[in-house]
């Protein structure tokens, strides 16, 4: 299964979005009306419906980059989007350029294959400015067949630490009920040490 644009487009365009949970996850949703910065330079890649980035709108946030890889999710955001500051990108994650503060993870990663995570963690570092975060939720369990594809607290700390410092990485605490005890909620940033 070659999980490319064309793969994501036709989950779009047929409905077939398990992931898509119709709000913003409880878990980042948390974190966002936690921030004091409101001028932080966010991306979102592998958005989807990205309703994170409504929740940052509603927390007074503007410079938001989107991404996605699949037409209908960029055609969808451009319209829910409309008359905002949110950059709408059709793109490849692992072609973008950019600088970020901040870097919010959610179901893009578990999305992947996981032949490309290590490319993955190596681009979030190349992403983030010397002072940014990446912090998400990833799932701490594994799943049968795939996408979504899964994962547990020791793989993620074994993968991320090459190119990222994990400041936390603990179970959520106030994931939604079809998901308690199955994420866990993370903050990385890059490494002090050059590798």
């Amino acid at each position: 299964m070659r999980l490319d644009a064309e793969f994501w487009e036709q989950r779009y365009r047929s409905s077939q979005t398990g992931w898509d949970i119709g709000t913003s996850s409880t878990p980042l949703k948390g974190y966002i009306e936690s921030l004091q910065d409101k001028s932080l330079n966010i991306l979102i890649p592998g958005c989807g419906n990205a309703y994170e980035a409504e929740c940052l709108i509603g927390s007074g946030f503007e410079n938001i980059t989107l991404l996605d890889i699949a037409p209908s999710a960029v055609s969808n955001m451009n319209m829910r989007f409309k008359g905002t500051t949110v950059r709408i990108l059709l793109e490849d994650f692992f072609n973008h350029e950019g600088a970020y503060d901040l870097i919010l993870e959610q179901t893009f990663f578990c999305a992947l294959d996981p032949s490309l995570r290590k490319n993955y963690v190596r681009k979030m570092a190349q992403l983030l400015k010397p002072t940014g975060k990446l912090v998400g939720v990833l799932f701490n369990r594994h799943f049968d067949g795939g996408p979504p594809f899964g994962g547990h607290v020791t793989e993620y700390q074994n993968l991320f630490a090459p190119e990222l410092e994990i400041k936390k990485m603990e179970l959520c605490y106030n994931s939604i009920p079809p998901r308690k005890d199955a994420e866990v909620f993370f903050i990385a940033e890059p490494s002090a040490i050059p590798h």
